[in-house]
């Protein structure tokens, strides 16, 4: 796991100056903190029951540091935090001009999904973003794209890099699925996705051949080489590049024949051996599914297997991928499976199991019922014919534990502790807007029916406030543009009310409405996150400033949680969860077991 620092932030509010920072999964348990503020101590005892703090003579001018307590010693200081004005950290972009496609139409930029590593070593995040073309397309429309584009910032806006990944790979949710993780274990982190002739590494440097040009009259890129390469996180450079797997082989075989199923990819990292990460890089899913499991070491990618629903005896594994992915030691035997819709691959690259319901559109994967062992999956489902629409299985074995029948495609689900009257995750399956919202009904983890009505909401769920309770994060359309928001059930009266919505930002990916990344990118355990400004000219990290009274690890050194940020801008964006039941009642957490990557092992800053 990457080395990170204490994550110190402090904002000012009308009480005072909120501070908040990192509890690590690498901390004992009774680790305490000293506050400190302009050099001048100002907690008596330290602060063993929480990672914020109210301080009400704070002033806007002020500047904050956290030093750890362990067995009575007090060990160095942080790195100074200035106070924010406000809760929201700037970030300004390097925004690019747009062009005009082959058949003459112009396209701008705004900026998309998001991911973030820490590229340079020094313990704090770095973002990577996609820059979306406004011509961008999804798999089933034909018509010529602009260039996906891949930027590097620093938090504080410094551009670090720019990739362009040139005219042979398409823009739209289902192409560029962008991997950031440390992969070989050096401290730094790598970004790893699917590239062709012309791209253009961040020192310039053009893969294949610069002047190919394999787009048909359609748009579509049906033929000519493609490639997975993996980049230096620090400087864009090209460290290695191997053949795509699988190729495109038949058309026919992925479900259609002028290239929408063949070009649906998806990607994840995983700890197949339950010890370092490695790279799972995946085509198709509506019928024939290919993964291809890689490990970066010494420069070089190494095939460590290939999982495909065409070889003999894996034909019940065809047709039921997701337009996402999940990865989390289902099994309990220490190393990570894939979990890839309504089927799952196992560590070594065989099938775990199909239940055979399908493709859906939307999944969670965590412990969304903490009194049984293990975790579990909860999905909507596509095909009317099947006998659930909606489904939560045990996520190790493929038992269906529940289901509803829907007759129709729900089009989206959601999993989240959202009521403190009932342990567990409450789920829900809604068909979009353009079907006037319809519910399917409000489900305990169980499968008890509690209400006929559920939350217009199955977007994302976040840890805002200071409870134990998700908040949801959605966002209002109007038909061209998603303004964000953050919601919080009210059981009682059965209706969503709204606890944050910043002005001046906008959401992403239509009528998704998702973030541009939400994570827990710095204080303690509550989530941060990212929308873009309108213009796209900044992004805008957005913090609470609630007090909570409990505390956790960062949820970035919890495992699923953390494979859950590297996996989010895949394809249909979907919200992290935990390993563990966090929710009303919940038990204490399981201290992660965790090797600190780097050399950057001693107390963070």
């Amino acid at each position: 796991m990457e080395y990170l620092t204490r994550g110190l932030i402090a904002v000012k509010t009308d009480q005072g100056v909120f501070v908040s920072w990192r509890f690590l999964g690498t901390d004992h348990e009774t680790t305490a903190f000293h506050l400190y503020r302009d050099g001048k101590r100002i907690t008596r005892d330290p602060i063993a029951e929480s990672t914020n703090f109210l301080d009400q003579n704070g002033t806007a001018d002020a500047v904050y540091q956290v030093a750890a307590v362990n067995k009575g010693r007090e060990e160095k200081l942080s790195k100074e935090a200035p106070v924010w004005r406000e809760n929201v950290l700037e970030v300004p972009l390097a925004k690019p001009e747009g062009g005009v496609t082959p058949d003459g139409k112009p396209y701008t930029y705004s900026a998309n999904d998001a991911s973030v590593g820490d590229v340079d070593g020094d313990g704090e995040y770095e973002i990577i973003l996609k820059w979306d073309p406004s011509n961008s397309k999804d798999n089933a429309h034909d018509g010529y794209t602009g260039e996906v584009l891949i930027d590097a910032y620093k938090l504080d806006g410094t551009f670090l890099w720019r990739i362009n990944l040139g005219r042979n790979i398409r823009a739209g949710a289902h192409y560029t699925q962008f991997m950031v993780y440390d992969l070989d274990g050096d401290g730094k982190a790598e970004i790893a996705m699917k590239t062709a002739d012309g791209t253009t590494d961040g020192k310039g440097h053009i893969i294949g051949d610069e002047h190919a040009d394999f787009r048909n009259e359609q748009g579509r890129i049906l033929s000519g080489p493609e490639y997975l390469t993996v980049f230096k996180g620090e400087t864009g450079e090209e460290l290695t590049t191997v053949e795509y797997e699988p190729p495109r082989g038949k058309l026919e075989d992925w479900g259609d024949g002028y290239g929408n199923r063949m070009d649906r990819f998806l990607a994840g990292i995983a700890y197949l051996d339950g010890e370092r990460p490695s790279l799972v890089m995946a085509r198709g899913y509506y019928t024939r599914a290919v993964l291809v499991a890689y490990d970066f070491r010494n420069g070089r990618l190494k095939k460590r297997w290939v999982f495909d629903s065409n070889h003999p005896g894996h034909e019940a594994y065809a047709g039921q991928g997701n337009h996402s992915l999940s990865v989390a030691d289902v099994d309990g035997d220490g190393k990570d499976e894939i979990i890839y819709g309504a089927m799952a691959v196992d560590h070594d690259g065989t099938g775990l199991y199909s239940t055979g319901l399908g493709h859906g559109d939307a999944m969670h994967v965590g412990d969304l019922d903490p009194s049984r062992k293990g975790l579990e999956v909860f999905q909507v489902h596509e095909d009317a014919t099947k006998p659930y629409g909606l489904s939560l299985r045990d996520a190790g074995t493929g038992e269906i534990l529940w289901g509803v029948h829907a007759g129709t495609d729900v089009g989206r689900g959601m999993a989240a502790h959202i009521d403190p009257s009932y342990k567990g995750s409450l789920v829900w399956g809604i068909d979009p807007p353009g079907n006037d919202g319809m519910s399917y009904g409000l489900f305990t983890s169980k499968g008890e029916k509690i209400s006929d009505k559920a939350p217009a909401s199955a977007n994302f769920a976040i840890w805002w406030d200071g409870d134990l309770v998700r908040e949801l994060l959605d966002h209002d359309w109007d038909g061209t543009i998603g303004r964000p928001k953050i919601e919080k059930w009210d059981a009682e009266n059965g209706c969503l009310k709204t606890v944050f919505q910043p002005a001046g930002v906008l959401s992403n990916n239509g009528t998704k409405g998702n973030p541009v990344l939400q994570a827990n990118l710095f204080g303690d355990w509550r989530e941060e996150v990212i929308w873009r400004t309108e213009d796209s000219s900044a992004l805008r990290i957005y913090t609470t400033t609630h007090l909570t009274r409990h505390r956790f690890y960062t949820l970035m050194h919890d495992p699923v949680y953390r494979l859950g940020i590297a996996w989010q801008n895949t394809a249909y964006n979907q919200p992290p969860h935990t390993s563990f039941y966090l929710g009303t009642g919940m038990e204490k957490p399981p201290k992660p077991a965790l090797y600190i990557a780097g050399s950057k092992a001693e107390a963070p800053l």
